[in-house]
């Protein structure tokens, strides 16, 4: 067997019977193609029947250089036949750590090596897996920061998978961590995976390393992933390996779209705004003639089934739980009594439901306004009246918590809007996705000298009054945060103009002078010491709005759309707006302007 195996093993190499297969690594957050993992099949049936046993058979017999260098070759003629040169993905490439560092790889591995088949540095990422131990650490490190120099990326792969993860990630520090698969299956079941996983999510977000998970094969584990936050993904439910480069399914982007808009509902949302909606899950259905027996029977073959909903034409007429049927069937004439039964006649008719779209605050308190007998029944949910699920009380009761500790932590505690922490995912959302958007940023004149005068409890009646009047104004749709003092920010899915916020500014400068004595209101200015210490006139409170968007331009990033929002305000506080000349500053003026600022 041996001989038989070399002898393989020789042929594979010394005939190419290599070829390159290309899964996908998409973003979680939008489809977008990120780049592909390079993956060798072996083309010749012999004793060797994977890629795992070739590698293992070549270091054996001390010709894994060779066969390192004829995939990496394979990849490269791959990518270079079926992308469109230039290359301008990420092209995921597995090397062995010990392979990596020695001296004819370096050499082999080169520039222009690259620039023979169009593909730049930046756009390769060595995947160096855990599981292979590294002989030679210090000469491996000096490698990595050799390969990182020429602007190479790294890539941890199959973290989870072996015990020595943690350290090579803080020795390499790598670009990327690929989760592995053993981690990412049944992660929406395994509250030990997922534990795991968003802790990895939390590191990732400390140390800039991007997560992928490798091998999502369900939509429960890609649902799960891109709740948890990881950025990128890969797997048999996103797109097969193939020698061909595809575009990701409709159905996949789809699926994406739909998870992300109800992520982005319930991160970016109080518990007074949540739909119960999102809360909803499956449990099974029978009809209102089914059988007594029956539905005991798959109550008993499905002990962790808590209750079932009675369905006739999609519309919800009942429930029955567990407990309450083994309940009617219990003592020594509760079975022969109901057998001859359907559930109809048992069933639970007064029970809680309510429509998709109700808030859950509202869903909460009718739940806990029930009797004691029903108080732990599961909440019907229907839509245009017909049946959609079931929200469980510990469901509704973990969201609750979850999102009142959230909002403590992410939200503004004087105004109860988005702060700082949402406020950056959202731009983020915005600068880096393809949809048209507004970002408008809201600031008071002369707060300052406001608080001064009239002390910082008014000043914070102020604040609450502008946000009063962005909930009132702003439909539910859009995002309004607040950054903190008096500046608040509203982020809209369309292009709009200053001219959006006319009668808005109106209302909070009307209604904000019932904040003044009435000799100030008279005046029209009230007098105080500037930040020089000079007794100085400030008018009264108004309103100044800068908005940018993405009609004309795309912002790099959210610095860059920062940079010129605060300088667009800063030059907007300097025109009259009793004097608005709307031609001269106009939103494009003003941004020429900031960008020279």
């Amino acid at each position: 067997m041996t001989n038989e195996m070399n002898s393989a093993l020789d042929y594979i190499i010394h005939n190419k019977q290599i070829r390159t297969v290309f899964q996908p690594i998409i973003s979680l957050r939008d489809g977008s193609i990120l780049g592909h993992e390079a993956l060798s099949r072996i083309t010749y049936e012999s004793e060797i029947k994977n890629p795992d046993m070739l590698f293992t058979i070549a270091e054996e017999y001390n010709r894994l250089w060779e066969l390192e260098l004829l995939c990496r070759t394979t990849a490269l003629e791959a990518a270079y036949k079926f992308m469109i040169p230039p290359y301008n993905k990420k092209l995921f490439i597995n090397v062995n750590p010990n392979i990596m560092h020695d001296e004819t790889y370096k050499k082999g591995f080169t520039k222009a090596l690259l620039e023979q088949y169009e593909i730049t540095p930046n756009n390769v990422i060595f995947e160096i897996t855990e599981r292979n131990v590294i002989s030679d650490m210090t000469g491996f490190k000096t490698t990595i920061d050799h390969y990182k120099s020429q602007n190479f990326k790294i890539a941890i792969d199959d973290a989870g998978a072996g015990y020595s993860g943690l350290n090579l990630i803080s020795d390499v520090n790598p670009n990327y961590i690929k989760l592995d698969m053993k981690l990412i299956r049944n992660v929406d079941e395994d509250s030990l995976k997922y534990a795991l996983v968003k802790g990895m999510v939390e590191f990732s977000k400390a140390s800039n390393i991007y997560l992928i998970a490798e091998g999502i094969e369900t939509y429960e584990e890609l649902n799960t992933l891109v709740i948890l936050g990881v950025q990128y993904g890969q797997g048999y439910f996103i797109q097969k390996p193939d020698s061909e480069i595809k575009e990701i399914s409709l159905d996949v982007l789809q699926a994406l779209r739909a998870i992300n808009l109800k992520k982005n509902h319930i991160s970016q949302s109080t518990i007074s705004n949540l739909f119960i909606g999102n809360l909803c899950i499956s449990i099974g259905t029978v009809s209102p003639s089914e059988m007594i027996p029956n539905v005991y029977a798959i109550f008993k073959c499905n002990p962790d089934c808590f209750g079932l909903c009675v369905i006739e034409n999609d519309i919800a007429v009942g429930i029955i739980t567990q407990e309450k049927l083994t309940f009617q069937l219990s003592g020594h004439y509760g079975f022969a009594l109901n057998q001859n039964k359907n559930i109809s006649k048992i069933m639970d008719r007064d029970y809680l439901s309510v429509d998709y779209k109700t808030p859950v605050s509202l869903v909460s308190s009718l739940a806990t306004s029930r009797t004691n007998d029903k108080l732990y029944d599961f909440i019907v949910i229907t839509e245009d009246e017909k049946y959609v699920g079931v929200v469980t009380i510990k469901d509704l009761l973990k969201k609750t918590t979850e999102l009142e500790i959230s909002a403590a932590k992410h939200q503004n505690p004087l105004t109860g809007l988005p702060g700082n922490l949402i406020i950056e995912q959202k731009l983020n959302q915005m600068v880096s996705g393809h949809s048209q958007y507004s970002v408008a940023y809201l600031d008071i004149d002369n707060f300052k000298a406001y608080n001064d005068v009239y002390g910082f409890e008014n000043g914070d009646l102020v604040i609450k009054l502008l946000a009063d009047i962005l909930r009132s104004n702003v439909p539910e749709s859009q995002f309004v945060g607040h950054i903190g003092g008096d500046d608040f920010i509203v982020i809209f899915n369309d292009h709009v103009t200053d001219y959006y916020f006319k009668d808005l500014k109106r209302q909070f400068e009307h209604e904000a002078l019932t904040f003044y004595n009435q000799k100030d209101i008279e005046n029209g200015f009230i007098t105080t010491t500037n930040r020089h210490g000079e007794i100085e006139q400030f008018s009264l409170i108004t309103l100044t709005t800068a908005v940018v968007d993405n009609k004309t331009r795309n912002f790099r990033d959210v610095f860059e759309l920062t940079e010129i929002l605060a300088a667009l305000k800063k030059l907007s506080k300097q025109v009259n707006c009793n004097k608005f000349d709307a031609e001269k500053y106009s939103a494009a003026a003003l941004i020429k302007k900031a960008q020279r600022w």
